[in-house]
């Protein structure tokens, strides 16, 4: 059999399978339904860095609320980040929002059906905009995502490590990819590997291709993918400035637009140093020139390439505010888009004070 042939046979049985053993998703069209684009950009920008049981419930909430791209262009930030607390990787919210705006308002409510436009678009990569093409738009695209690479990888038994190998892996990917159905084809692929091609202990004996997997038959599935060693990753550390009145309000602020937590209300805190500072120089970057008491105990977090320590320091302030301050009683918190680092911040103050 040729390798046409063989790719030919592959299709035939990864769509028939997809036919009955697709997942139920809330984003996902039934068949002979022509998928929403709205829901497939959203979901995608979801589902990056996340699980599909925690963006199940999100994903169906931001439709509650903002049923139509341009009523999500017409939100306040504030409003989407908040929505979007425990989802993380915040940038993704903000260019969410933005993305939702240009389309509203240079495209008329709707997503433009070429790659290149789509790539344009705020937030938009190749895997997204690929994904948006095969599953919205059913037109001839390839999108990778993490299950797709681990299918592939043990397909052909790719031993070169990833990250390495994304560009072989992405070619072979090409060469698979149907004319038609192409939504359907990606769809049943990453259902392969969420459900099947799992990172351990593959399902092998269900698999709709095991006959034509190298990795299988060279008994390779659990070895494969091969990873790189990832880099340690490094420890930041800084302070944290608890700031009350005799009100009981609490100062927060609103973290600058671009960068690590872009946009969220934070707590304010000293610059996120890898040089150990002293508490000295730290204290210089507080809030106000007040008497600070130091609370027993740290607040560790890590993010996606470091981890962060920080310590918190307990002041009162009855002066006037500065441009910018927020006080806010403890138990209006929930009204502000405070990102996950600072709510474990305040589960240690309340745990410390009892």
């Amino acid at each position: 059999m040729d390798e046409k042939q063989i790719i030919k046979d592959r299709v035939i049985k990864i769509l028939g399978w997809y036919d009955a053993h697709r997942r139920i998703l809330p984003w996902r069209s039934e068949p002979g339904v022509v998928p929403n684009p709205y829901h497939v950009w959203l979901s995608e920008i979801m589902l990056q860095q996340t699980t599909v049981a925690t963006v199940k419930s999100y994903f169906e909430y931001f439709l509650t609320r903002w049923p139509k791209i341009e009523n999500l262009a017409k939100a306040s930030l504030d409003d989407v980040l908040h929505a979007w607390q425990g989802l993380g990787y915040y940038a993704r919210a903000r260019n969410l929002h933005k993305c939702a705006q240009v389309i509203s308002s240079d495209y008329d409510c709707r997503f433009p059906e070429t790659e290149s436009a789509l790539l344009a678009l705020p937030g938009i990569g190749p895997y997204t905009a690929s994904a948006i093409m095969a599953i919205a738009f059913n037109k001839k695209s390839t999108p990778m995502d993490g299950n797709i690479e681990r299918v592939i990888t043990r397909l052909h038994a790719v031993m070169e490590p990833l990250p390495k190998s994304k560009k072989y892996l992405y070619q072979l990917a090409i060469k698979m990819t149907p004319d038609l159905r192409a939504g359907d084809y990606a769809q049943a692929l990453m259902d392969i590997g969420a459900t099947i091609c799992t990172p351990r202990s593959p399902n092998c004996g269900i698999c709709p291709i095991t006959r034509n997997c190298v990795a299988n038959l060279k008994g390779l599935e659990e070895e494969l993918p091969k990873r790189e060693k990832k880099p340690v990753k490094p420890v930041r550390r800084a302070i944290v400035f608890w700031v009350t009145r005799s009100s009981g309000k609490v100062l927060l602020r609103r973290r600058p637009e671009k960068g690590l937590l872009g946009g969220m209300i934070e707590i304010p805190s000293s610059s996120w140093e890898v040089k150990k500072k002293s508490h000295k120089e730290l204290i210089e970057q507080a809030p106000f020139d007040i008497n600070w008491k130091i609370i027993p105990g740290r607040v560790r977090h890590t993010f996606t390439h470091f981890h962060l320590d920080l310590e918190i320091f307990l002041g009162t302030y009855e002066g006037k505010s500065l441009k910018g301050d927020i006080w806010s009683m403890p138990h209006q918190f929930s009204d502000h888009a405070l990102p996950t680092v600072m709510k474990k911040v305040i589960a240690h103050l309340q745990a410390v004070s009892g």
